[in-house]
């Protein structure tokens, strides 16, 4: 990670593209972020697709193929119950003739203008783009790859991590390559099959779907994070455990999770930074329009003045900005 603040292209630029297509993490690269982030999940044929969720239904046409209607089903994953789309059910080659969707189209509607113009893509491809556009640039351009339901796939036969390691052999620290996930189990795993830098994601509430009843209100604490630094390098708390938020919606002041962390020896990488008033604290929303872009630049520039390593960016090309 970079002595300044790092960008990281939240599922690529994903405020003005369709998440998770080459052509988002293309634009992400351009608008300047340092690293791009895929969401990976598994195909029925054990290869590692780019979907924000297995489940597919919000984020790609496949409700409108006819000839999938038949793989429509309703399953358990990571304690919730879910119906529509699953990757699971699919090949690479049967994924491969489906068009993403803007996840948010109400919000961002000129993203969601480009809905149905690009494909799924695989981390394989992913890599590919990543190598190519550090070329061209002449500038290093990494990758934070976060692992979805990992002990979900396990229990179905699809380990992802038998999937991952070989695209990633020959990877170390020096790289600027992290796994990312909410499971430690598929972390400490990691660990002892893979030099590459490690991320364990915590949320604001709840707890990580494979170690209940740990709560990741414990892991945040000193000894939580002690013990998160045995098997990871970094954390990803979301903005909220560093900036909480009040009744009324308006930030309160910071906790002290970035020092804990930095402490412990762990980086910190929040998310997720987004420009539109429905993501902003009541402090920074400008005008009632909730699809308008508030004050953005002042959230950046408090996180970075706290001292994180790296942002989680929707909009990259303000996170950039806001930094430089």
């Amino acid at each position: 990670m970079t002595r300044r603040p790092a960008v990281i292209a939240h599922r690529g630029a994903s405020g003005l593209r369709p998440e998770h297509t080459l052509e988002a993490y293309r634009l992400g690269i351009e608008q300047g972020a340092d690293y791009i982030e895929p969401d990976l999940i598994m195909t029925r044929d054990g290869i590692l697709v780019a979907r924000h969720e297995n489940e597919i239904s919000g984020t790609t046409d496949v409700a409108d193929h006819p000839e999938f209607a038949d793989r429509r089903a309703t399953k358990m994953v990571d304690g919730r119950q879910l119906t529509g789309w699953f990757t699971e059910d699919f090949t690479l080659a049967q994924l491969r003739s489906l068009r993403a969707r803007e996840r948010l189209p109400e919000l961002r509607p000129a993203s969601a203008a480009y809905g149905g113009r690009f494909g799924l893509v695989t981390l394989e491809e992913i890599i590919a783009l990543v190598r190519e556009e550090s070329r061209v640039r002449g500038r290093p351009i990494g990758i934070v790859a976060e692992l979805k339901h990992a002990a979900y796939f396990d229990g179905i036969g699809l380990p992802i991590d038998r999937a991952l390691l070989p695209l990633i052999a020959g990877l170390g620290r020096d790289d600027p390559f992290f796994i990312e996930c909410f499971e430690p189990g598929i972390l400490r795993r990691l660990r002892g099959q893979t030099d590459v830098r490690l991320v364990q994601l915590l949320a604001e509430t709840g707890g990580p779907p494979d170690c209940a009843p740990i709560g990741y209100a414990e892991m945040v604490t000193p000894s939580g994070l002690a013990d998160i630094a045995l098997y990871a390098d970094a954390v990803g708390p979301a903005k909220a455990l560093i900036v909480p938020r009040g009744a009324d919606g308006a930030s309160l002041p910071p906790t002290s999770l970035v020092a804990d962390a930095h402490a412990a020896g762990l980086l910190v990488f929040p998310w997720t930074f987004r420009s539109e008033n429905f993501f902003l604290p009541a402090d920074l929303r400008r005008g009632e329009d909730l699809r308008a872009h508030g004050d953005s630049g002042a959230e950046y520039r408090q996180f970075y003045d706290l001292g994180v390593d790296a942002v989680f960016s929707d909009f990259p090309e303000q996170a950039v900005a806001a930094r430089d």
